[in-house]
């Protein structure tokens, strides 16, 4: 390599920063296209690195149809008040501690009732289809809420690419288990963290492969690099940090329902009629930039039901919850 001197440019020459943006979010959207034309033509997607899911990245996104029009929770409060026990049990533990989180490496394998096992790399799954920007109401079985701005795009599209077997009925969701990462984890719980949904929910265009959140990589606390959102369903049935995804023809175990079956049934749709052993269902308290949070009613299915109430006909969600 020969090092000389630096070439000299006139401020004429020198692309300006909107125009670089734009050429870098058209060359994303390209990519991603090739991607959708790659799938027609072979059922998977190619590898696209496009380097773009690394801590405090900007996203480009478009804008979703799939969004509220509320104002989101401020950031701030956003990542400081979350449930990821795998870094501790209270709800500032995680963004003390998830530091220890390497999101870089990452790979997602799939398995199960595939035609074919096969295993992304983060920036292979990012790159596979436009992000967007879906402004989600975020509720917690806790009773307590946000309104949240995720990036991702539905979990659908990877699902078709993955070619499940016609046996497939449900989808089950690991995150990583590393006890090096994540020391402050309680030893009472079977790791790894498991979640699942029947197929019907998972390809709901609504539940969301979520790569970013306030249109920038997830904060490590926040289940990064990739995790899920249904945003009918309390919190926990959004598994974080997600490293193995498994098509199953059967239920599968999740972790809270076996910790508490009496507490956390497997389906988890937001009820304001069904209470919670220990408390009512029925309000939240809702955190948005106010000093205090500030108690709302809960709806069913989150604010959800026109999309998703359909799933469930015939069903008693009181059995079922």
């Amino acid at each position: 390599m020969l090092i000389g001197k630096s070439p000299e440019f006139k401020s004429s020459e020198i692309t300006p920063r909107e125009r670089f943006l734009n050429r870098r979010n058209l060359i994303f959207g390209g990519l991603a296209a090739a991607g959708a034309a790659y799938e027609l033509r072979h059922g998977l997607p190619p590898y696209v690195s496009t380097g773009v899911v690394q801590a405090s990245n900007k996203l480009p996104t478009v804008q979703s149809q799939y969004t509220v029009p509320e104002a989101p929770t401020p950031k701030q409060k956003a990542i400081t008040y979350n449930n990821f026990y795998e870094y501790g049990t209270g709800k500032s533990d995680p963004s003390h501690y998830a530091k220890n989180l390497r999101t870089r490496p990452w790979t997602i394998s799939i398995e199960g009732k595939v035609q074919k096992p096969l295993t992304f790399d983060i920036d292979q799954l990012a790159g596979y289809r436009p992000l967007e920007d879906r402004t989600y109401r975020f509720r917690c079985v806790e009773a307590w809420s946000m309104v949240i701005p995720w990036v991702g795009y539905s979990l659908s599209e990877l699902i078709k690419a993955c070619n499940p077997l016609p046996s497939a009925k449900y989808v089950q969701f690991l995150s990583l288990d590393d006890h090096k990462q994540q020391p402050e984890r309680p030893d009472s719980y079977d790791w790894p963290y498991s979640e699942g949904l029947r197929m019907d929910e998972a390809m709901h265009p609504l539940t969301l492969l979520t790569f970013g959140a306030y249109g920038e990589t997830l904060e490590n606390q926040q289940g990064a690099p990739v995790r899920i959102i249904v945003p009918w369903k309390y919190g926990f049935k959004s598994a974080k940090s997600i490293v193995k995804i498994r098509f199953l023809d059967k239920q599968p175990p999740t972790t809270w329902n076996d910790q508490a079956p009496s507490e956390y049934g497997f389906y988890s749709n937001v009820n304001p009629n069904h209470s919670h052993p220990r408390w009512s269902q029925s309000q939240e308290r809702h955190i948005d930039a106010a000093l205090f949070p500030r108690t709302i009613k809960t709806l069913p299915f989150n604010g959800y039901a026109d999309q998703v109430a359909s799933l469930y006909n015939g069903m008693d969600l009181n059995k079922n919850f």
